[in-house]
C-alpha cells in the first residue's frame, strides 16, 4: 500500500478520550514525559504530561486526539503529528524514521540521530544557506517507480532559542514544546519549507565526536546502515512479530538502495558552517549523486 493510498482522519475531541481513564489500562513510559498503553480493541492509547493525550484506532486510519486545558495547540501538534502519527502508520504498514530532512538540488538529504545529536540544528544551518526543509523528526519514506520518496511534514522545527536566533533570526517567535521544555516551536514560511515528496538522495547517520574536533564524512558498509538504520526507527513501542520482520526488511532494502554515511563533527554552532561545506562538497561528489537510483 502507497503512502498516498492510506487514509488517515484525525478527530478533536471535546473530553478525554481514555475509555475508563489512565488508571484502567496499563501505561508504559518509555521516555520521561510519554505514556502509552494498548486497549483490549487493538486501539492504542498515548499521553504527554501536561500537553494532551490521543487514541489511535487498531487499523491506524483514525486519531482522535484531546489537548489538555491551557495546553498550546502547536506544542500539542508536534506530539500529535510525532508520536501519535508513528503509531498509526506503524499500524498502516509504514516504518517512520526518527530523521530529518532537507532538499538540496531536488533530492532529500536526511540526518538520522537520536534526540540531541544534532539533526534540527543542522537543518537550521542548511535553511539559512538558503536550501528548504522537508520534515523535523518524523520521515516517512516510499519506494516507488521513481525511487526511494521522502514525504513532508509540517512547516516547523524545533530548536533551543539561541539555535533559531543565530539561524533564523526568530528566537522570540517560538512556542515551548512542552512546559518543561526548553526547545521551542519555530514555524516556517514557504520559502523555507518543501511541501512535495522528494526522491531521497542521500542519508547521514549522526555520531557522536567523542571530543575530535575534526569534521569527518565516511562510507557505511551495508551491514553497518543496516544497524543504524534499525536503530533509527521513530517508534520502539510496537513490538509485535509481524511489525518486527516488516521493519527488518524494510531496513535491508533501504541499506541495500541507499548510500549511508557516518558523519562526526563538533558540537559547536561556530563549526557549522564548515560542516555545512564538507557535506555540500560531499553530495557533489559524482559517486554520491542521486542515491535513490543505486543499482
Amino acid at each position: 500500500m502507497g503512502a498516498s493510498a492510506f487514509g488517515l482522519e484525525i478527530r478533536a475531541s471535546n473530553e478525554s478520550v481514555t475509555p475508563a481513564g489512565p488508571q484502567g489500562i496499563p501505561l508504559q513510559r518509555p521516555f520521561s514525559g510519554f505514556d502509552f498503553g494498548q486497549l483490549p480493541d487493538g486501539s492504542t492509547y498515548v499521553r504527554w504530561d501536561g500537553v494532551g493525550e490521543a487514541l489511535i484506532s487498531r487499523s491506524g486510519q483514525a486519531i482522535t486526539c484531546f489537548p489538555f486545558p491551557h495546553a498550546d495547540w502547536e506544542s500539542f501538534h508536534v506530539y500529535l503529528l510525532g508520536q501519535a502519527l508513528s503509531f498509526a502508520l506503524v499500524k498502516g504498514g509504514f516504518e517512520p524514521l526518527h530523521a530529518t530532512a532537507v532538499v538540496f538540488e531536488g533530492q532529500a538529504v536526511a540526518f538520522l540521530g537520536d534526540c540531541g545529536f544534532g539533526k534540527s540544528t543542522l537543518a537550521a544551518a542548511f535553511i539559512q544557506a538558503g536550501h528548504r526543509l522537508l520534515t523535523d523528526d518524523l520521515l516517512l519514506l516510499e519506494t516507488t517507480a521513481r525511487g526511494i520518496v521522502a514525504f513532508p511534514g509540517p512547516a516547523r522545527i524545533k530548536l533551543f532559542p539561541e539555535v533559531a536566533l543565530r539561524f533564523l533570526g526568530r528566537a522570540a517567535s517560538g512556542i515551548s514544546l512542552n512546559p518543561k521544555a526548553q526547545k521551542q516551536i519555530i514555524p516556517l514560511n514557504d520559502s523555507q519549507m518543501c511541501v512535495d515528496a522528494t526522491p531521497l538522495g542521500a542519508i547521514y547517520a549522526l555520531a557522536s565526536s567523542n571530543g575530535d574536533q575534526a569534521i569527518r564524512i565516511a562510507p557505511l558498509t551495508e551491514r553497518e546502515a543496516f544497524i543504524d538504520l534499525l536503530g533509527s526507527t521513530f517508534n520502539r513501542q510496537v513490538v509485535d512479530a509481524n511489525r518486527l520482520r516488516r521493519q527488518f526488511e524494510f531496513t535491508h532494502n533501504l541499506a541495500n538502495l541507499t548510500t549511508v554515511r557516518r558523519l562526526s563533527y563538533p558540537r559547536l554552532l561556530e563549526r557549522l558552517p564548515l560542516v555545512l561545506e564538507a557535506i555540500l562538497s560531499d553530495l557533489a561528489e559524482d559517486n554520491f549523486t542521486l542515491a535513490a537510483c543505486k543499482p
